[in-house]
């Protein structure tokens, strides 16, 4: 073989070689980057996601010695919860289940677990707004248009009435003073649901809490009085000085029973 042919071959051997070193440092390259970017993205998601918790679902650490509260509701009392454990600090150690205790058909499926071991001096609970809630005939689209045909209750009412007596029983058992929570308004216009059936659902459930000398926290009355202040508008829901206000009548409730 020529001098020249073998230069030529050693040309393109190298020409090869640079070629591919520079592919492989590309990739590499694109690949850190990429790695970054992917690590970035959950760093981010992560700190999104911390962020957004609702310091009324995470755990509290007790002060040994104080009483014991377990608040039991939906997002209403998600929304009083931090005021009234403010409120009661140095005074109670304010609980809660770390989730939106929904229907009293959940609470049935629950209980036992949200109250757990530990003595309990008083247990503040409600269920209601989510009992009261529309869903479609066949149960499949919830906060429909109570119009619309076959719309049902979550719970219809007369079920309501058993699943309060199981729990109001079950909660007995552990010697806490109950206060039962009437369920707030229901403004017109809030969707998936009729202005205010909350009063029926509220007749159905005192009969129960009479009939079994449950003490009586009537938020409804409560907050029925001054809604165009704390209520947001055709919204169950209320606003975060709302909230603190309902909280202060939780915490009347609870501290006349308070050791």
């Amino acid at each position: 073989m020529s001098d020249s042919r073998v230069a030529h071959n050693k040309q393109s051997r190298l020409t090869c070689c640079l070629i591919l070193v520079g592919f492989l440092a590309l990739w590499s390259t694109s690949a850190v980057a990429q790695d970054n970017t992917e690590k970035a993205t959950r760093q981010k998601k992560a700190a999104s996601t911390q962020r957004s918790v609702n310091p009324a679902m995470e755990a509290v650490k007790e002060t040994p010695g104080l009483p014991r509260v377990l608040l039991i509701g939906d997002s209403i009392s998600i929304g009083y919860t931090v005021p009234v454990r403010n409120l009661l600090s140095g005074k109670a150690n304010v609980i809660r289940p770390l989730t939106n205790c929904g229907p009293s058909s959940r609470g049935i499926e629950q209980i036992d677990q949200w109250l757990g071991d530990g003595k309990w001096d008083v247990i503040h609970f409600n269920f209601g707004l989510h009992d009261l809630v529309y869903y479609s005939a066949d149960g499949k689209n919830r906060l429909v248009d109570p119009a619309s045909e076959g719309a049902r209750h979550q719970v219809s009412l007369d079920q309501y009435e058993q699943n309060l007596q199981t729990l109001v029983t079950r909660m007995q058992k552990t010697g806490a003073v109950l206060i039962w929570c009437s369920t707030t308004p229901v403004p017109e216009g809030a969707p998936g649901r009729k202005s205010d059936e909350a009063i029926d659902f509220n007749k159905v459930a005192l009969k129960v809490m009479k009939s079994n000398n449950v003490q009586i926290n009537d938020l409804h009355a409560f907050a029925a009085s001054q809604l165009a202040d704390i209520q947001l508008p055709k919204n169950v829901h209320f606003s975060p000085d709302g909230s603190k206000t309902l909280a202060e009548q939780v915490v009347r409730s609870i501290s006349q029973h308070l050791k």
